[in-house]
């Protein structure tokens, strides 16, 4: 971890980490410091942008979405990248997207309801997309952990 963190802002990290949710004042008291310092302490890691934001964590197969896959895509030029980009962040199924080095160019997350949804994705928006030269796309059957880097 950066220099510029001391014990008290890894602690906080290290409890944010594990509940965004956590009252300040349960930090405070957990740490044996004051609440104003802690507020002080995330205002500053939040205009350092440490922390960006604090969200939920929806479950994807509660809302209906049983295929979760991987894609990578292929363009016929490098030019077409930015555009393409632009164009995937219309499609809601699409919750990450990644420009990469290797044998594709992008590579994004796709949360389908079933396999004929993520066919019609990928189909239906992703293939029309100007640039777009072609798609391999990996079924991801579970995810075994997911995880945030160890603050140290």
């Amino acid at each position: 971890m950066d220099s510029q963190f001391d014990y008290i802002d890894q602690q906080i990290l290290i409890k944010l980490r594990s509940d965004a949710r956590k009252p300040f004042s349960q930090i405070a008291e957990e740490l044996n410091v004051s609440n104003s310092l802690i507020h002080q302490r995330i205002k500053k890691l939040t205009n350092d942008k440490v922390i960006k934001n604090a969200e939920f964590i929806l479950d994807e197969k509660k809302l209906g979405y049983r295929t979760k896959s991987y894609t990578g895509i292929r363009l016929r030029e490098a030019r077409f990248a930015k555009s393409a980009m632009k164009e995937l962040e219309k499609i809601e199924e699409i919750v990450e997207c990644n420009f990469v080095s290797g044998n594709y160019a992008i590579f994004i997350l796709i949360f389908a309801k079933d396999n004929e949804h993520l066919q019609k994705i990928l189909y239906d928006k992703v293939h029309l997309i100007n640039g777009v030269a072609g798609t391999d796309t990996f079924i991801s059957f579970d995810t075994c952990f997911k995880r945030n880097l160890p603050i140290k």
